[in-house]
């Protein structure tokens, strides 16, 4: 029974921090010039290294269904109405950041991998989980709209959403895998079995 309100006590915790980096500005968007960092994922990816990858996807899934809710209510940009008002692009790649990261990280500590080097690896995978699977799909979807909808010349849309990896995804990846360590280790050492 302990372990139970723990884990909602933790769901509880992740869905809040989740909610408020959604909608305080500068907590789960990082600007950095041009760019708007992602930092968002980190909470899921320390959901699934502390309780699972069950877990890290539902905290991943509050994610993507607020990411959803605000494509119709609140667009955070133009391209958010149409891209993540698709649950596929919206909720699914938020889901599989959670479970790819608990994992990961699961199969490497029972392979005798350092707790920061497994929860390292974990983050980094799991941010490009979701990077290659939304900028991915909206490929997939969007790439005969995309001259309708954005003015983009058909055959520079691949080109700037590999653009979008190496601006955004890459160091969203890199911040991942040096935050997320520093983040779990402690927070292992006093986790309730």
């Amino acid at each position: 029974m302990q372990k139970k309100s723990y884990r909602l006590a933790l769901l509880a915790l992740f869905t809040a921090i989740i909610i408020m980096q959604n909608f305080i500005p500068l907590i789960g968007y990082i600007p950095i010039g041009p760019l708007s960092l992602t930092v968002i994922q980190i909470t899921v990816i320390v959901a699934a290294v502390l309780c699972g990858p069950k877990f890290g996807g539902i905290v991943g899934g509050v994610w993507g269904t607020i990411t959803f809710i605000r494509a119709f209510v609140w667009p955070t940009s133009p391209l958010a109405v149409y891209v993540f008002t698709n649950p596929l692009i919206a909720i699914l790649p938020r889901i599989l950041i959670g479970v790819v990261a608990g994992y990961v990280y699961l199969f490497l500590h029972k392979k005798g991998r350092k707790t920061w080097l497994a929860s390292c690896i974990a983050a980094v995978l799991g941010s490009l989980t979701n990077t290659i699977l939304v900028l991915g799909q909206i490929y997939l979807f969007y790439r005969h709209q995309a001259p309708l909808l954005y003015h983009i010349d058909m055959q520079a849309l691949l080109p700037y959403l590999l653009g979008v990896i190496g601006t955004n995804g890459i160091p969203e990846a890199i911040l991942a895998g040096v935050v997320v360590p520093v983040v779990t280790r402690p927070l292992l050492k006093r986790k309730v079995n």
